[in-house]
């Protein structure tokens, strides 16, 4: 059974920058795809990025290209998810989680998933 705990949130201004990480316990972790989702008051859960257990980085036209980038370090068993030039709508809680099968963009296609860390954007 997969275990995910994201941390590295918090509160940050307007252009600023933050890391997130994700790190899984009871499974092989190279052999995952982990995705990035985040989810807004009042909104659905959103797809940002995932990376492949190559190592292969995947936005899919998500709102974190050009801003946010995607890695993974399988000696650590951890995800991240680094975000730059942050804007207010980019105020949310943020998700990891374990990509099962289907389609990489939708939120039914992952399994396991992180508690969520809260991510604020002030002006």
């Amino acid at each position: 059974q997969v275990q995910l705990v994201e941390s590295g949130g918090g509160s940050v201004q307007v252009g600023g920058s933050l890391s997130l990480s994700c790190t899984a316990s009871g499974h092989t972790f190279s052999s995952l795809s982990m995705g990035w989702f985040r989810q807004a008051p009042g909104k659905e859960r959103e797809f940002l990025a995932l990376i492949s257990r190559d190592d292969s980085p995947f936005y899919g036209g998500s709102p974190a290209a050009g801003r946010f980038t995607v890695a993974r370090d399988n000696t650590k068993s951890t995800a991240y998810l680094q975000l730059n030039r942050l804007k207010p709508e980019d105020t949310a809680i943020y998700y990891c989680a374990v990509h099962y099968d289907g389609s990489l963009t939708s939120a039914r296609s992952y399994n396991t998933w992180g508690q969520g860390i809260q991510v604020t954007v002030s002006s």
